[in-house]
Protein backbone atom coordinates (compact mmCIF):
# COMPACT_ATOMS: atom_id res chain seq x y z
CA UNK A 1 0.00 0.00 0.00
CA UNK A 2 1.06 3.60 -0.08
CA UNK A 3 1.45 6.13 2.61
CA UNK A 4 2.38 9.43 2.88
CA UNK A 5 4.96 9.67 6.06
CA UNK A 6 6.57 13.05 6.52
CA UNK A 7 4.62 14.35 3.06
CA UNK A 8 6.59 11.77 1.48
CA UNK A 9 4.94 8.88 -0.78
CA UNK A 10 5.97 5.59 1.16
CA UNK A 11 5.53 2.01 -0.56
CA UNK A 12 4.24 -0.35 2.23
CA UNK A 13 4.35 -4.36 1.80
CA UNK A 14 1.30 -6.14 3.95
CA UNK A 15 1.95 -9.13 3.73
CA UNK A 16 -0.97 -10.03 1.56
CA UNK A 17 -3.60 -8.46 3.59
CA UNK A 18 -5.13 -4.80 3.99
CA UNK A 19 -3.46 -2.95 7.05
CA UNK A 20 -5.62 -3.08 10.05
CA UNK A 21 -4.73 -0.57 13.00
CA UNK A 22 -7.01 -2.60 15.00
CA UNK A 23 -5.09 -6.07 15.17
CA UNK A 24 -1.09 -6.03 16.77
CA UNK A 25 1.57 -4.66 14.13
CA UNK A 26 4.74 -5.67 13.38
CA UNK A 27 7.00 -3.41 10.97
CA UNK A 28 9.69 -5.32 8.98
CA UNK A 29 12.97 -3.05 8.47
CA UNK A 30 14.92 -3.99 5.65
CA UNK A 31 18.78 -3.74 5.70
CA UNK A 32 21.44 -1.72 3.57
CA UNK A 33 20.33 -1.22 0.12
CA UNK A 34 17.62 -3.36 0.14
CA UNK A 35 14.12 -3.09 -0.02
CA UNK A 36 11.00 -4.55 1.46
CA UNK A 37 11.29 -7.59 -0.92
CA UNK A 38 13.34 -9.10 1.81
CA UNK A 39 10.27 -9.72 3.68
CA UNK A 40 8.53 -11.69 1.16
CA UNK A 41 7.85 -14.87 2.86
CA UNK A 42 8.10 -13.69 6.32
CA UNK A 43 5.36 -10.69 6.12
CA UNK A 44 3.02 -13.37 4.42
CA UNK A 45 3.39 -14.98 7.89
CA UNK A 46 2.77 -12.79 9.68
CA UNK A 47 -0.31 -11.23 7.72
CA UNK A 48 -1.97 -14.64 8.18
CA UNK A 49 -1.56 -14.83 11.72
CA UNK A 50 -3.77 -12.59 13.27
CA UNK A 51 -1.00 -9.57 12.66
CA UNK A 52 -1.17 -6.23 10.27
CA UNK A 53 2.34 -5.95 8.40
CA UNK A 54 3.90 -2.51 7.67
CA UNK A 55 7.45 -3.49 5.31
CA UNK A 56 8.52 -0.26 3.87
CA UNK A 57 10.91 0.58 1.10
CA UNK A 58 12.75 3.10 3.06
CA UNK A 59 13.01 6.53 1.70
CA UNK A 60 14.77 6.70 -1.76
CA UNK A 61 14.59 2.82 -1.53
CA UNK A 62 12.19 0.46 -4.02
CA UNK A 63 8.92 2.52 -4.86
CA UNK A 64 9.46 4.90 -2.01
CA UNK A 65 10.23 8.91 -2.71
CA UNK A 66 11.98 10.92 -1.38
CA UNK A 67 16.12 10.74 -0.54
CA UNK A 68 17.27 8.31 1.40
CA UNK A 69 18.03 9.47 5.13
CA UNK A 70 21.73 10.12 6.37
CA UNK A 71 21.61 8.72 9.87
CA UNK A 72 19.86 5.65 11.65
CA UNK A 73 18.72 8.54 14.15
CA UNK A 74 16.80 10.31 11.27
CA UNK A 75 15.20 6.38 10.32
CA UNK A 76 14.19 5.79 13.62
CA UNK A 77 12.37 8.87 13.54
CA UNK A 78 10.98 8.31 10.46
CA UNK A 79 9.65 4.66 11.90
CA UNK A 80 7.80 6.12 14.29
CA UNK A 81 6.58 8.43 11.97
CA UNK A 82 5.24 5.59 9.21
CA UNK A 83 3.68 4.01 12.47
CA UNK A 84 1.49 7.54 13.08
CA UNK A 85 1.00 7.24 9.54
CA UNK A 86 -0.60 3.67 9.46
CA UNK A 87 -3.06 4.80 12.31
CA UNK A 88 -1.41 2.47 14.55
CA UNK A 89 -0.52 2.63 18.37
CA UNK A 90 2.11 0.91 18.58
CA UNK A 91 4.39 -1.82 16.88
CA UNK A 92 6.67 -4.89 17.23
CA UNK A 93 9.86 -4.03 15.43
CA UNK A 94 11.78 -6.40 12.97
CA UNK A 95 15.23 -5.32 11.55
CA UNK A 96 18.10 -6.58 9.83
CA UNK A 97 21.41 -5.65 9.68
CA UNK A 98 21.01 -1.84 9.70
CA UNK A 99 17.83 -2.42 10.15
CA UNK A 100 18.23 -3.37 13.57
CA UNK A 101 20.25 -0.33 14.37
CA UNK A 102 16.96 1.48 13.36
CA UNK A 103 14.82 -0.60 14.95
CA UNK A 104 16.61 -0.26 18.58
CA UNK A 105 17.17 3.47 17.87
CA UNK A 106 13.48 3.95 17.59
CA UNK A 107 12.86 1.48 20.71
CA UNK A 108 14.83 4.24 22.21
CA UNK A 109 13.82 7.50 20.90
CA UNK A 110 10.14 6.42 20.59
CA UNK A 111 9.90 3.95 23.15
CA UNK A 112 5.61 4.40 23.30
CA UNK A 113 5.58 3.25 19.54
CA UNK A 114 7.16 -0.27 20.34
CA UNK A 115 6.10 -2.83 22.10
CA UNK A 116 8.61 -5.58 21.30
CA UNK A 117 11.69 -6.26 19.28
CA UNK A 118 13.78 -8.71 17.00
CA UNK A 119 17.07 -7.91 15.84
CA UNK A 120 18.45 -10.23 13.10
CA UNK A 121 21.83 -10.21 11.75
CA UNK A 122 22.57 -7.00 14.61
CA UNK A 123 25.65 -6.08 16.03
CA UNK A 124 27.06 -3.45 18.97
CA UNK A 125 28.85 -1.90 16.23
CA UNK A 126 28.49 -2.59 12.20
CA UNK A 127 32.42 -1.26 11.44
CA UNK A 128 32.43 -0.93 7.47
CA UNK A 129 35.50 -2.17 5.55
CA UNK A 130 37.03 0.97 3.92
CA UNK A 131 37.48 -0.81 0.60
CA UNK A 132 34.10 -1.69 0.40
CA UNK A 133 32.72 1.70 1.51
CA UNK A 134 34.87 3.40 -1.19
CA UNK A 135 33.45 1.12 -3.77
CA UNK A 136 30.06 1.70 -2.61
CA UNK A 137 30.61 5.88 -2.96
CA UNK A 138 32.09 5.10 -6.46
CA UNK A 139 28.76 3.15 -7.41
CA UNK A 140 31.44 0.28 -8.60
CA UNK A 141 29.87 -3.09 -8.72
CA UNK A 142 32.46 -4.34 -6.64
CA UNK A 143 30.53 -3.08 -3.89
CA UNK A 144 27.75 -5.81 -4.16
CA UNK A 145 30.03 -8.56 -4.97
CA UNK A 146 31.56 -7.79 -1.56
CA UNK A 147 27.83 -7.39 0.22
CA UNK A 148 26.88 -10.62 -1.49
CA UNK A 149 29.74 -12.52 -1.13
CA UNK A 150 30.41 -11.56 3.00
CA UNK A 151 26.46 -11.62 3.30
CA UNK A 152 25.77 -15.35 2.21
CA UNK A 153 26.83 -18.18 4.72
CA UNK A 154 29.10 -21.42 3.03
CA UNK A 155 26.14 -23.61 2.38
CA UNK A 156 24.36 -20.45 0.69
CA UNK A 157 26.99 -20.02 -1.94
CA UNK A 158 26.66 -23.42 -2.82
CA UNK A 159 22.56 -23.37 -3.43
CA UNK A 160 20.08 -25.01 -1.23
CA UNK A 161 17.42 -22.52 -2.12
CA UNK A 162 14.18 -23.32 -0.70
CA UNK A 163 12.47 -21.86 -3.46
CA UNK A 164 13.45 -24.12 -6.98
CA UNK A 165 15.31 -22.98 -9.76
CA UNK A 166 16.46 -19.82 -7.62
CA UNK A 167 19.98 -18.70 -6.42
CA UNK A 168 20.76 -17.03 -3.55
CA UNK A 169 23.85 -15.14 -4.65
CA UNK A 170 22.36 -13.95 -7.88
CA UNK A 171 19.13 -12.76 -6.27
CA UNK A 172 20.76 -10.82 -3.54
CA UNK A 173 23.19 -9.53 -6.23
CA UNK A 174 19.53 -8.59 -8.32
CA UNK A 175 18.08 -6.58 -5.15
CA UNK A 176 21.24 -4.71 -4.64
CA UNK A 177 21.61 -4.10 -8.55
CA UNK A 178 17.90 -2.14 -8.62
CA UNK A 179 18.87 0.27 -5.43
CA UNK A 180 19.49 3.74 -7.47
CA UNK A 181 22.73 5.27 -7.19
CA UNK A 182 24.35 6.51 -3.82
CA UNK A 183 21.63 3.66 -1.96
CA UNK A 184 24.27 1.57 -0.28
CA UNK A 185 26.87 4.05 0.17
CA UNK A 186 24.66 6.01 2.20
CA UNK A 187 23.28 3.39 3.97
CA UNK A 188 26.49 1.61 4.73
CA UNK A 189 27.80 4.97 6.03
CA UNK A 190 24.88 5.39 8.49
CA UNK A 191 26.09 2.07 9.57
CA UNK A 192 29.33 2.73 10.01
CA UNK A 193 28.50 6.03 11.95
CA UNK A 194 26.04 4.72 14.31
CA UNK A 195 27.16 4.39 17.80
CA UNK A 196 24.24 4.46 19.89
CA UNK A 197 23.67 0.74 19.79
CA UNK A 198 24.85 0.30 23.54
CA UNK A 199 23.36 3.35 25.02
CA UNK A 200 19.96 2.38 23.00
CA UNK A 201 20.40 -1.12 24.10
CA UNK A 202 19.99 -0.19 27.70
CA UNK A 203 17.02 2.29 27.45
CA UNK A 204 14.97 -1.31 25.98
CA UNK A 205 11.78 -1.45 27.91
CA UNK A 206 9.87 -4.41 25.87
CA UNK A 207 10.74 -8.01 25.19
CA UNK A 208 13.49 -8.24 22.72
CA UNK A 209 15.40 -11.50 20.78
CA UNK A 210 18.47 -11.41 18.94
CA UNK A 211 18.64 -13.94 16.20
CA UNK A 212 22.14 -14.05 14.70
CA UNK A 213 24.30 -16.45 11.83
CA UNK A 214 26.58 -19.05 13.24
CA UNK A 215 28.75 -17.95 10.07
CA UNK A 216 27.49 -14.41 9.77
CA UNK A 217 30.79 -12.37 8.38
CA UNK A 218 29.16 -9.02 8.54
CA UNK A 219 27.87 -9.25 12.01
CA UNK A 220 29.08 -11.95 13.57
CA UNK A 221 27.50 -13.54 16.58
CA UNK A 222 29.88 -12.25 19.29
CA UNK A 223 29.08 -8.76 17.75
CA UNK A 224 25.33 -9.46 18.04
CA UNK A 225 25.45 -11.23 21.67
CA UNK A 226 27.33 -8.19 23.09
CA UNK A 227 24.47 -6.04 22.20
CA UNK A 228 22.17 -8.51 23.46
CA UNK A 229 24.27 -8.56 26.88
CA UNK A 230 23.30 -5.14 26.88
CA UNK A 231 19.86 -5.13 26.81
CA UNK A 232 17.12 -5.96 29.40
CA UNK A 233 14.51 -9.08 28.77
CA UNK A 234 16.50 -10.23 25.54
CA UNK A 235 16.85 -13.90 24.34
CA UNK A 236 19.43 -14.88 21.82
CA UNK A 237 19.08 -17.36 19.28
CA UNK A 238 21.78 -18.72 16.94
CA UNK A 239 21.26 -20.19 13.71
CA UNK A 240 23.71 -22.87 12.92
CA UNK A 241 25.74 -22.95 9.65
CA UNK A 242 23.50 -19.16 8.73
CA UNK A 243 25.25 -16.34 7.13
CA UNK A 244 24.01 -12.89 7.57
CA UNK A 245 21.12 -13.33 5.18
CA UNK A 246 19.14 -15.17 7.14
CA UNK A 247 15.45 -14.49 5.55
CA UNK A 248 16.88 -16.68 2.67
CA UNK A 249 19.16 -18.88 4.12
CA UNK A 250 16.93 -20.68 6.76
CA UNK A 251 13.53 -18.76 6.64
CA UNK A 252 11.69 -21.62 8.45
CA UNK A 253 14.06 -21.72 11.45
CA UNK A 254 14.44 -17.91 11.18
CA UNK A 255 10.61 -17.41 11.37
CA UNK A 256 10.70 -20.09 14.73
CA UNK A 257 12.73 -17.63 16.46
CA UNK A 258 10.45 -14.53 15.45
CA UNK A 259 7.28 -16.63 16.82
Amino acid sequence: MQLSVNGSDTFTATGGKPFDASLPAVVMIHGAGFDSSTWALHSRWFAHHGYSVLAPDLPGHGRSAGKPLKTIAEMADWTAALITAARASKARLIGHSMGSLIAIETSARHPDKVSGLALIGTAATMTVGPDLLKAAEANDTAAIDMVSIWGLGFKAELGGSLAPGLWMHQGTQRVLQEAKPGVLYNDLNACNAYQNALTAAAAVKVPATFILGERDMMTPAKAGKTLAAATPNARTVVLPGAGHMMMVEQPDELLAALQ
